[in-house]
C-alpha cells in the first residue's frame, strides 16, 4: 500500500471522530480539535497536519452527502470517493442522528420566526465552485436528493418553517385577513396539489409555494415531481419553490421561479412501467 493511501480503517476513525465533533457543535457543546487530533494520532499513526487535512477532506464529503459540515474545517475537495463511502458507513451504523438531526439543532418555533429569504445561487455575479462537480458526483452516488425526499420528517419541518414565516410576513405588512387565510395544503389536502402551502402576496396575489428542504448546503439536489413540473408551469406566475437549506443549524432560504430549467438542471431518476 502507498503510504499516501488511507486505509478503511483510518478513513472510519476519522470520519467518527469528525461525526463527534459536528454533533457537539450542532448542540452548542465545546469540543477540544486538538485532542481528537491527538487522539486519531495515537489510533491511526497518521501526523498532525496529514489528520487535519483529512478532516477537512471530511467537509467535502458532507457537502456531497448533503450534510452540515463542521465550521473550522475548510472543504478540500481532493478526497476519493472511498472517504464519503466511509461517511455512508457512519450514517447506515447510527440512523438516529440523521434522523434527529432538524429537532436537536433548530429552535423551537414561534408564530414570530422568520427566515433570511437571500438570492438563489444561480442569479449570483460569481460563477459555482470549480469544485461543484465533486459534491454533486458523491450527490449522485449516494442519492442525497432521494434521501432527503424521504425523511418525512425533516420535509414536514421544513414546511412548518416556512407556513409560519408566511404568516408573519403578511402579518407584518398589515395583511392580518390575509395571514388568516394561509393554507398549508399539503398536511390538509394530501400531496397531490403540486405544491405545499397557499400563501399571498401583501397586494393579495396567490403564492403557491413547493417547499424543499435539506440539512445540506445551499446546492445540494433535489427531487421534484412530474405533477409538481407541471404546476409550476400551469401557474408560472404563482408557483413558488422555496428553498430551504442547513436546516440543522441556522436555516436560510432561496427562491426559484418558473421556467425551473433556467435554474436547475432536470434530469430524469426512474421511469414508471406500464403493461402493454
Amino acid at each position: 500500500m502507498n503510504s499516501s493511501d488511507w486505509s478503511d480503517f483510518e478513513n472510519d476513525a476519522v470520519v467518527a471522530a469528525y461525526f463527534a465533533m459536528l454533533s457537539d457543535e450542532l448542540s452548542g457543546r465545546p469540543y477540544n480539535k486538538a485532542a481528537q487530533n491527538r487522539a486519531l494520532q495515537q489510533q491511526i499513526g497518521r501526523s498532525r497536519g496529514s489528520i487535519e487535512f483529512k478532516l477537512c477532506n471530511v467537509s467535502a464529503a458532507c457537502l456531497g452527502l448533503g450534510l452540515p459540515i463542521i465550521q473550522g474545517y475548510l472543504p478540500r475537495f481532493n478526497a476519493q470517493m472511498s472517504l464519503a463511502e466511509a461517511a455512508a458507513r457512519w450514517l447506515a451504523r447510527h440512523p438516529e442522528w440523521e434522523a434527529a438531526l432538524h429537532g436537536k439543532a433548530v429552535p423551537q418555533l414561534t408564530e414570530a420566526t422568520m427566515l433570511h429569504v437571500g438570492v438563489a445561487p444561480t442569479l449570483r455575479n460569481s460563477p459555482p465552485s470549480e469544485d461543484l462537480e465533486h459534491t454533486q458526483r458523491i450527490a449522485r452516488r449516494f442519492d442525497v436528493a432521494g434521501r432527503d425526499e424521504r425523511n418525512r420528517s425533516l420535509g414536514h419541518a421544513g414546511e412548518e418553517r416556512v407556513l409560519r414565516h408566511e404568516i408573519q410576513v403578511l402579518r407584518q405588512s398589515g395583511r392580518e385577513d390575509l395571514a388568516g387565510r394561509v393554507r398549508w395544503v399539503s398536511q390538509e389536502d394530501g400531496d397531490g396539489a403540486g405544491y405545499d402551502i397557499a400563501s399571498f402576496t401583501a397586494e393579495g396575489r396567490e403564492r403557491l409555494i413547493e417547499v424543499k428542504t435539506t440539512n445540506g448546503w445551499e446546492r445540494t439536489p433535489f427531487h421534484i415531481s412530474r405533477n409538481e413540473i407541471e404546476v409550476a408551469q400551469e401557474r408560472r406566475d404563482d408557483w413558488h419553490l422555496f428553498r430551504l437549506y442547513d436546516f440543522a443549524r441556522a436555516p436560510k432560504a432561496f427562491e426559484l421561479r418558473p421556467p425551473l430549467d433556467a435554474h436547475v438542471s432536470l434530469t430524469a431518476t426512474s421511469f414508471r412501467a406500464s403493461f402493454q
